[in-house]
C-alpha cells in the first residue's frame, strides 16, 4: 500500500489530483500538504499538514510521520505571477524541489512527480509541433526555474538513482480550482465570467493559439506515468505532454455555442510577450510510446463538460 504526499494540495492540479489519489489508493494514505491557501471541504476529507515546503525539517517530520513511500510535489509560483517576483519564483519553485529530492534521496522513496511546464520553452523553440528534445532558452523566470528543475531532476536520477518522473503541462483548465496566475489561466477565467457576467475580457490576441489540457486528462496522464514500470520510462528530464491547441477566440466562439448571448473582447497586457515565446502545438510521441499516453478531450467536449461541471459549483 503506498502512502502519499501531496504538497501543494490546495493548487489547480491538487485540488483534482488528491481525491483521485484517495480513491485510487485510500483516504487515509494520501496526505494533502497545504501552505497559506485554505483547502477546500473536499480535501479536509482525509490527512492534511499545513507546513511550508522550503522548511526542510517541517517536511522530514510529515514524510516520517506517515512513512511516506511517494511525493507528488505540486506547490509552484506559476508565469504571470513570478514576473512580478522572480525572487520569489526561485526561491519557492527551485528551493522546494531541492528539499523534495534530497528528502527523496536520503530516506529512500520509492517514487517522485514533479512538473515542468511548456514555459520551459522560449522564443528560440521550434514553436509547431515542438519536440521532445530541443532548444530551451525561456524568457520567465517561471521558465527558467522549470530547466533547472528538469535538470535537477535528472541529476538526482543519474546520481543517487532517486526514480523521478516528470511531464511539461501544457496549459490546464480546471473546474475545481480558481485561476492561479498563469498566462494560460484566462482559459479558466472565461468559463466563470461567461457564467457570472455572459462578458470577458481576454489580456491575450484573439489569435494567440496555445497548447491547452482538460484536468481530467491532465491527471489520467499523471498516474498513468506514475503507475508505469521504471523501465518504460526513458526520459528522466520531463516529458511533453499534449492535449489540444486552441485560440482565445476559438474557446469564445465554442462557449457561444452554449451561452449564445456571451460575447468576448481582447486587451492584450504584458502575459502577451509570454504567450508568444510558448509553442502553439507539442510533439508527445515520446509519451505516447513509452507508457501509452492519449488524451480524450477536444475542444468541444472539454467546452461542454466545463460548463456544466463549473454551473454546478457556481
Amino acid at each position: 500500500m503506498k502512502n502519499i504526499l501531496v504538497i501543494g494540495a490546495t493548487g489547480q492540479i491538487g485540488s483534482d489530483l488528491v481525491p483521485e489519489l484517495r480513491k485510487k489508493y485510500g483516504n487515509n494514505n494520501v496526505v494533502a500538504m497545504a501552505h497559506k491557501s485554505q483547502p477546500s471541504e473536499e480535501l479536509m476529507k482525509g490527512p492534511i499538514e499545513f507546513a511550508d515546503a522550503n522548511d526542510k525539517e517541517a517536511l522530514l517530520r510529515i514524510v516520517k510521520g506517515y512513512s511516506i513511500d511517494t511525493i507528488y510535489h505540486l506547490a509552484s509560483i506559476l508565469s504571470a505571477k513570478g514576473e512580478q517576483n522572480p525572487e520569489l519564483a526561485w526561491h519557492v519553485n527551485i528551493g522546494t524541489l531541492k528539499n523534495v529530492l534530497d528528502v527523496a534521496r536520503d530516506l529512500k522513496l520509492e517514487r517522485i512527480f514533479w512538473p515542468s511546464s511548456i514555459a520551459a520553452f522560449g522564443p528560440t523553440t521550434p514553436r509547431d509541433k515542438t519536440p521532445q528534445r530541443t532548444i530551451l532558452e525561456p524568457g520567465t523566470m517561471y521558465g527558467v526555474t522549470k530547466v533547472t528543475g528538469e535538470l535537477l531532476c535528472n541529476y538526482y536520477f543519474k546520481k543517487w538513482n532517486v526514480d523521478v518522473r516528470s511531464v511539461r503541462y501544457p496549459g490546464l483548465i480546471s473546474y475545481k480550482a480558481p485561476p492561479g496566475g498563469g498566462t494560460t489561466d484566462y482559459a479558466v477565467a472565461i468559463f466563470h465570467e461567461a457564467l457570472k457576467n455572459k462578458r470577458y475580457e481576454c489580456y491575450l490576441r484573439e489569435d494567440s493559439v496555445l497548447p491547452m489540457m482538460y484536468m481530467p486528462d491532465a491527471i489520467r496522464g499523471t498516474l498513468q506515468l506514475m503507475e508505469a514500470d521504471p523501465s518504460k520510462i526513458t526520459v528522466r528530464t520531463s516529458y511533453n505532454l499534449a492535449g489540444i491547441s486552441f485560440s482565445p477566440k476559438e474557446l469564445a466562439n465554442e462557449i457561444k455555442k452554449h451561452i449564445p448571448e456571451f460575447t468576448c473582447t481582447y486587451k492584450p497586457d504584458f502575459r502577451q510577450a509570454i504567450a508568444d515565446s510558448w509553442p502553439k502545438s507539442i510533439d508527445d510521441s515520446q509519451a505516447r510510446k513509452d507508457w501509452g499516453w492519449k488524451h480524450e478531450y477536444d475542444l468541444a467536449k472539454m467546452t461542454k463538460d466545463m460548463l456544466e461541471k463549473l454551473k454546478e459549483r457556481i
